[in-house]
């Protein structure tokens, strides 16, 4: 079985269990601060994916780093994971989790990049018409690529909206190349 496939069933299962039990808001930030320190720390990542050492080993690590810090229903999660020795697997089911976070509710997350920062004005007013468009809440992240030189690139989903300068004179550029080659024939 595929290591998306099982981490998807591991985050359905902890999604299920913490709405049981009522936790379900601080289980999803105690995903978030795996991801957060996967993500920050190679040498924890290399640790929980290699397989020379040993599960107890990466359990004592996990409940070093994380006990006290997450709700106590996450780092019996944590414990079960790695006894049956897929603690490799820990940060998929982070990301999955926050997948399945989202889906159940009615998060859509999106993304823009622009040349500048965008005003908090019209931050807002693309969040509205974005949460108009889909019916779901929005999570905007912005990025910034002076590369584009003007514009923005809009992400929601697989979806994408390119109205950047760049974009305009690339298209303007292979226009320009294919009626020149055209005029040759």
């Amino acid at each position: 079985m595929s290591e998306l496939r099982v981490a998807s069933r591991y985050a359905k299962s902890l999604i299920e269990l913490a709405e049981e039990k009522g936790v379900l808001e601080q289980v999803h930030e105690d995903m978030k601060l795996f991801t957060s320190v996967v993500s920050q720390n190679r040498g924890f990542q290399m640790l929980l994916r290699n397989p020379i050492v040993k599960s107890d080993k990466k359990l004592a690590v996990i409940n070093g780093v994380f006990k006290g810090k997450v709700n106590e229903m996450t780092l019996a999660f944590y414990n079960i994971v790695a006894r049956k020795n897929r603690e490799s697997l820990l940060e998929f089911i982070a990301t999955e989790f926050e997948k399945q976070y989202n889906l159940k509710k009615g998060i859509q997350r999106a993304s823009i990049t622009s040349a500048a920062p965008l005003s908090a004005a019209l931050r807002q007013q693309i969040g509205e018409k974005l949460a108009n468009e889909t019916g779901k809440t929005i999570q905007l992240e912005e990025m910034i690529d002076p590369s584009l030189i003007g514009g923005f690139v809009l992400k929601v989903g697989d979806k994408q909206i390119d109205s950047s300068v760049k974009y305009s004179l690339r298209k303007l550029k292979n226009n320009f190349k294919d009626n020149s080659y055209i005029n040759k024939l």
